[in-house]
């Protein structure tokens, strides 16, 4: 007999739920690590240096996350799917801090922007590899 707990509930349901929109799910939990981290990271540390390590930390909840409610199916060895998977979010890291950086440093001064300016930069920088890592997952890590 299964448990019936949170969890099995959770997988009950996956099967109604569209996998991008499972991987978008999964995407804002690890985004909410992410950013809820660098907040309490730039207390600390530099900008660009916070973005880097709340990027890690988001990183490993998208794993375990986007593995057990995504891609599931995946036959690919779990060592396989670690190294696509620090690949695209190497790339997809890239991405962010760029983003991130243009628009605090350039986009948001220009536009007159000072209020919460790294954290609207931080949220759109997160958003902006949603697409291609979706992409890059179901083609790369998770097969």
């Amino acid at each position: 007999m299964k448990p019936d707990g949170p969890r099995s509930r959770v997988q009950a349901a996956l099967p109604a739920i569209s996998r991008p929109a499972r991987f978008v799910l999964a995407g804002a939990v690890a985004a909410s690590v992410n950013f809820g981290s660098r907040v309490l990271l730039s207390l600390a540390l530099p900008f660009a240096a916070a973005i880097v390590c709340a990027h890690a930390l988001g990183m490993a909840t998208a794993f375990v996350l986007i593995r057990q409610f995504v891609f599931k199916e995946a036959t690919n060895r779990l060592h396989e799917q670690l190294a696509w998977f620090i690949a695209v979010n190497v790339l997809a890291a890239i991405q962010t801090l760029i983003v991130s950086l243009a628009l605090a440093d350039f986009v948001l001064p220009w536009a007159g922007v000072s209020w919460h300016a790294h954290e609207i930069a931080h949220a759109a920088g997160i958003l902006a590899p949603i697409f291609t890592s979706y992409v890059a997952h179901q083609r790369l890590t998770f097969r």
